[in-house]
């Protein structure tokens, strides 16, 4: 496994930021089972998790309003480290006031941290995407492999319904190479039960990664 501190990276006209290498699920379809390097980067395993100085400092590096957005996403779950994402994103946000910031998460924060995380994502995120992947719990646990077992499926959807509260824009998300037509239906069906878009994206291989 190569490492590097590639903090920040472009993926078509967004700004994408990488804070960690930890994640609670183990999904199948990851994106880093393909290999270290990704979108033009060498590779988006961080050799360490880099300060909030230093995502800062990497985004402010940038020309920040060139982007049509900044997104907290990497080889990690971001929210493992949201209260340092948060401040990040605040920062940014201090020097950039009109730009757009959306988070990729997994949507365990509540899991992984224990606590109600949703009033968190307020102010500093424009919007939430969070990995719905499959209608059925016991898929999910196929799928994702997550460290909380069973229970995970519902959690997720318990946060996506509470953090909309704090959020201009949530959504779900599936992959549509993993899924059949009913599937993405009932995924469909649980994004409109919570108030929630449903968002389907295309599986990520090294065929079709930007470079």
């Amino acid at each position: 496994m190569k490492k590097s501190m590639c903090i920040t990276y472009e993926v078509e006209d967004a700004l994408y930021v990488n804070v960690t290498n930890k994640c609670s699920n183990r999904c199948t379809f990851c994106i880093r089972n393909n290999g270290d390097s990704a979108y033009g980067s060498d590779s988006l395993w961080l050799e360490r998790e880099p300060t909030v100085t230093e995502i800062v400092d990497s985004i402010l590096s940038r020309d920040v309003d060139s982007y049509s957005e900044i997104v907290f996403c990497g080889y990690g779950e971001p929210s493992v480290r949201l209260r340092d994402a948060r401040a990040a994103a605040l920062a940014v946000k201090e020097k950039h006031p009109t730009v757009k910031i959306r988070i990729n998460t997994n949507g365990q924060s509540d899991l992984i941290l224990g606590y109600d995380t949703a009033p968190f994502y307020k102010d500093a995120f424009d919007s939430v995407s969070i990995s719905l992947n499959t209608p059925d719990p016991k898929r999910y646990v196929q799928i994702c492999r997550p460290a909380f077992g069973i229970n995970t499926h519902r959690a997720i959807i318990d946060f996506a319904r509470r953090v909309k509260a704090y959020v201009p824009k949530v959504a779900f998300s599936v992959v549509r190479e993993t899924l059949t037509e009913e599937e993405i239906t009932e995924c469909q069906k649980i994004a409109d039960s919570v108030g929630v878009t449903l968002r389907i994206r295309a599986y990520i291989t090294p065929d079709n990664l930007s470079s």
